[in-house]
């Protein structure tokens, strides 16, 4: 498979079960199986992320690349972020110390995030992120996860940007409760918007000369 310059390429999927999602639509197709039928003839794709992983996971996950990869697309964090969900129930005495309690999480995130990244840039191929999107608008609390997880979208947002790098929002790509099997996870509904903003992230990138920002 030769991308980009080429008609076929091998997109290859990174990290947790925003990616990883078969367990969760009933038998429905996974986000793997949306992407393969968002590209044109020729073109292949493969799940390497796994459900549940954590940042760290994806550098297991690279060591199994295939050698034709042409395209990363990576989803990770989400699991980081939850495991600080403990900080949402923490006494504070007001609203900067509120703030200043993410300080610290935030900083470790940003370190193993972009240590992370440059271990997939490595690989030296067109790499798309996704940020980790909101809980369904009808979920208890979705505003303050909303608002907590602004910390760490900025970590992604600012590594991917700092080395070019393009971003899948997915905050925006997944705007519908429809969109979410339960509270973290993407339905088939969600899966195929995910799939059609990574897609168009691929298809195009031979002759994008600067990172973009897919929301659709």
């Amino acid at each position: 498979m030769t991308a980009p310059g080429g008609r076929t390429g091998h997109v290859v999927l990174l990290g947790d079960s925003i990616l990883d999602n078969g367990r969760y639509v009933d038998g429905g197709p996974d986000v793997v199986a949306q992407v393969r039928a968002a590209l044109p003839a020729g073109w292949a794709a493969t799940l390497l992320a796994v459900d549940g992983d954590v940042i760290s996971g994806v550098a297991r996950q690279l060591r199994a690349l295939p050698p034709d990869a042409t395209h990363l697309v990576v989803s990770a964090g989400g699991n980081d972020a939850l495991g600080y969900r403990h900080l949402l129930q923490r006494p504070v005495g007001g609203v900067v110390e509120a703030l200043l309690a993410f300080e610290a999480p935030r900083t470790v995130f940003a370190e193993d995030y972009g240590a992370m990244l440059d271990a997939v840039l490595a690989a030296g191929l067109p790499t798309s992120v996704c940020t980790i999107y909101d809980t369904p608008s009808s979920e208890p609390g979705a505003a303050v996860i909303r608002t907590a997880l602004t910390f760490f979208n900025d970590c992604i947002t600012r590594a991917a940007f700092a080395r070019g790098v393009s971003v899948v929002d997915l905050r925006l790509v997944c705007d519908d409760d429809g969109d979410y099997a339960n509270p973290i996870e993407p339905s088939v509904q969600g899966g195929a918007k995910i799939a059609a903003a990574i897609a168009a992230f691929a298809l195009p990138g031979a002759a994008r000369q600067r990172p973009t920002v897919i929301v659709r």
